[in-house]
């Protein structure tokens, strides 16, 4: 997403096949399953070792890094900045459409963070269910107010990023 439209299909397949075929296999392998950054704690008595609840580690933080990493070797979108440095916006395209993809996110969150328990009959899924509708909804909102106070009218494309934004936080 970081860097969609911006670059060539083939480099988009051959980046995709590194990091799908080296990057997550190796992160993945020492971190779930007893690897060894898992085995810290017992081997090391470093706590519990390395854990990686839903995968924040090994799924959103090394692709937030690649997409931070990429982003910055690929600079910014053309017409994104101005001569004088200051930015442009670039609206979304189709607003109704990013919003039913955030609902349909948000609905997936919820099988995403509560089935990471592992056991239906945890009784974490209920508290971990009701924190992922808590954070998207406290994201959500507060990126409502914080651009309907400083523009004087909300905007349902900020309210979708809070959204998503407060989802990825408590994941």
């Amino acid at each position: 997403g970081a860097l969609a439209e911006r670059w060539r299909f083939a480099a988009f397949a051959v980046f995709s096949l590194f990091v799908g075929g080296v990057i997550y296999p190796i992160y993945a392998n020492w971190t779930w399953g007893g690897g060894w950054l898992a085995m810290l704690g017992k081997n090391v008595g470093l706590g519990h070792g390395h854990v990686d609840f839903a995968g924040s580690s090994v799924v959103h933080m090394t692709g937030g890094v690649m997409a931070f990493v990429t982003a910055i070797l690929l600079g910014p979108r053309r017409g994104k900045y101005n001569d004088d440095g200051t930015a442009n916006a670039i609206p979304g395209h189709n607003i109704p459409m990013a919003l039913v993809g955030t609902f349909i996110l948000a609905f997936g969150w919820f099988g995403f963070n509560a089935g990471s328990t592992l056991a239906g009959s945890d009784l974490r899924i209920g508290v971990i269910a009701t924190n992922t509708m808590l954070a998207g909804a406290a994201g959500g909102m507060t990126a409502m107010l914080y651009v309907w106070r400083k523009y004087g009218k909300p905007d349902p494309s900020m309210l979708a990023n809070g959204t998503l934004a407060g989802l990825v936080a408590i994941t």
